[in-house]
């Protein structure tokens, strides 16, 4: 008997995969992505808008309500409109009490707000559990699921299990949680898509210091060492010669540049025996950085390559003039010579 029942629990289908229903207030791009991406994940998805009608743009497969019915379907409800338009959800805060709410908007300035909008919707509605997240991935990569450049999602807040529901959705959806800790890390998580190149910085002062120190020896031992020595002027050097000399140093330094930390990793991964532990912080920034050193790299190689072009065209050049004054000057006549 115990045999058979456990056969039929084996074979029983399991629930424990079964996804819960996401509420979406907001039906803009972002919101219409975001329930895209989630209904493809397996998620039921509400939509709560001022107007019920079904568009065209709505996913298929989601339903549309009034806030109040969409919020009273969820435990999960992301907030997707701009933080100016957050004053609907007052009256609504006897049922989002208890309720996770997710956090996804962004501003148009750094530190625009004496606040985050998180913490401002934490102090519109006091009874929910406000989570920040999503705000760094776009709708355009969401819809066309080209995330291999943005799949890291931050996510902040002070209830760690509504922290821990919404990590578990981003993970489902196939992208990577970080845990920055409180609502208080929401500000500087908001400025990071305000940020020119954030994960930019050190490659390029890398690359700009390096840049100059190659430059430098070159112009020393190419240039000023001759002239003070040798009294030859070699400062045409400057303008083609010893940036084409330094460009695929640059480029092969960045490389290497790249490939090192992941070296320097699985040795500190072999002498701790395990691959769980967390890596140091500045390996960790450095790994981050990677594909940004990979990409400077590249451009000096780019550049190594017109440089390299340029040299035989400026030689043909002055062949050319100079072949063009001895034909000139062999086309004078022999009186010229002997007058």
């Amino acid at each position: 008997m115990n045999k058979n029942s456990s056969n039929i629990m084996a074979l029983a289908p399991s629930t424990s995969n079964r996804r819960e229903t996401v509420c979406i207030f907001g039906t803009g791009d972002f919101g219409r992505a975001l329930g895209h991406k989630m209904i493809q994940s397996g998620y039921p998805v509400v939509f709560g808008s001022r107007s019920t009608q079904i568009s065209s743009l709505i996913p298929k497969g989601a339903e549309v309500l009034s806030h109040a019915e969409a919020a009273q379907k969820a435990a999960v409800i992301i907030i997707a409109i701009q933080r100016q338009n957050y004053n609907f959800l007052t009256p609504l805060t006897e049922i989002l009490h208890g309720k996770v709410l997710v956090d996804v908007s962004n501003n148009l300035k750094i530190n625009e707000y004496p606040e985050s909008n998180a913490e401002y919707l934490a102090q519109l509605v006091p009874g929910a559990k406000v989570v920040k997240a999503f705000n760094t991935v776009s709708a355009w990569a969401l819809q066309s699921g080209t995330l291999d450049a943005s799949r890291q999602v931050f996510v902040c807040g002070d209830d760690t299990e509504a922290k821990q529901i919404v990590m578990n959705i981003v993970r489902a959806l196939g992208l990577t949680p970080l845990d920055q800790g409180s609502l208080l890390a929401a500000q500087e998580i908001e400025n990071y898509p305000l940020q020119l190149f954030p994960m930019w910085k050190f490659p390029i002062l890398l690359s700009f210091g390096l840049a100059a120190f190659f430059f430098f020896y070159c112009l020393i031992r190419n240039v000023i060492y001759p002239y003070v020595y040798e009294n030859k002027d070699f400062s045409f050097f400057i303008a083609i010669s010893i940036p084409n000399r330094i460009c695929p140093i640059l480029a092969l330094t960045l490389l290497a540049l790249v490939y090192l930390p992941g070296v320097l990793a699985a040795i500190i991964q072999l002498y701790r025996g395990t691959k769980y532990c967390r890596f140091p912080d500045w390996l960790d920034k450095w790994m981050l950085c990677r594909k940004q050193l990979g990409l400077v790299a590249l451009a000096f190689a780019s550049l190594h390559v017109l440089y390299t072009l340029v040299i035989p065209i400026r030689s043909f050049v002055k062949w050319r003039m100079s072949s063009q004054i001895i034909s000139q000057v062999s086309s004078l006549p022999y009186v010229f010579f002997f007058s």
